[in-house]
């Protein structure tokens, strides 16, 4: 089995050397390249080829979010995962807009990041907990455009499409998907509606079939968009 090459791009040294340990602990995953700053993941990214990269968001001498744009403009199959402390709805939308692949705060790395990866080498956007229900909060209740921020440039909104007319969700699916848009785990949903785990998390790619949605954030868009997160639907 072929290896699945990460490049890690870190400033912190220490948190840096923690990370890759748990990334070799895993049988198929491959630590191939260690970075600083943001011009030599440009560098690093071009000349190693990685399948992922795991990089941080303050970056010295180039941001992370810049640099995760142009390397997604070169190469856009090549995943990328934030992995920073930065909780602002600014750096999550920039994120997204720079095209990334997913986003984990560094405190839930060591619990999470694995899952993460997971998730994300299957085609699916990840985002910490947090930051869905932040991106939930904004969404339903203000504009989602923000300033600028680490070197970024323009603010245009992300769109929102509306629900088909033709797509009609069960009772069942309604619930599973309201409590999602609140920010809600696998866990959590399960817990609320007396199922297990795989069946919370089993509804809700059924959902994302069922509508034609491909990641996370569009769905939670849909919900938000078309009333799901009302206890009345």
């Amino acid at each position: 089995m072929k290896s699945y090459r990460i490049l890690l791009a870190e400033d912190h040294i220490l948190f840096r050397d923690l990370i890759k340990k748990s990334l070799c602990e895993v049988p198929d995953l491959e630590v191939v390249g260690e970075v600083g700053d943001g011009l030599q993941l440009l560098k690093s990214a071009k000349a190693l080829k990685p399948h992922m990269i795991i990089l941080d968001i303050g970056l010295p001498s180039l941001s992370g979010i810049e640099a995760a744009r142009t390397i997604k403009q070169d190469n856009p199959n090549i995943k990328i995962l934030f992995l920073t402390m930065f909780k602002s709805r600014d750096h999550l939308k920039h994120a997204l807009d720079a095209k990334v692949d997913g986003y984990l705060l560094k405190e839930n790395a060591f619990k999470d990041l694995i899952t993460a990866i997971k998730l994300i080498r299957r085609g699916e956007i990840y985002i910490s907990n947090i930051m869905l229900q932040k991106m939930a909060d904004y969404i339903q209740h203000e504009t989602w455009s923000v300033s600028p921020v680490e070197g970024d440039i323009g603010d245009k909104e992300i769109e929102i499409n509306e629900l088909p007319e033709d797509i009609e969700l069960t009772g069942r699916e309604k619930e599973v998907l309201r409590y999602f848009a609140q920010g809600k785990t696998y866990k959590n949903i399960a817990e609320l509606l007396s199922i297990n785990y795989l069946t919370a998390r089993n509804y809700i790619i059924m959902i994302k079939k069922k509508l034609h949605i491909k990641n996370n954030v569009d769905l939670i868009k849909y919900a938000i968009n078309n009333g799901y997160t009302s206890a009345s639907v």
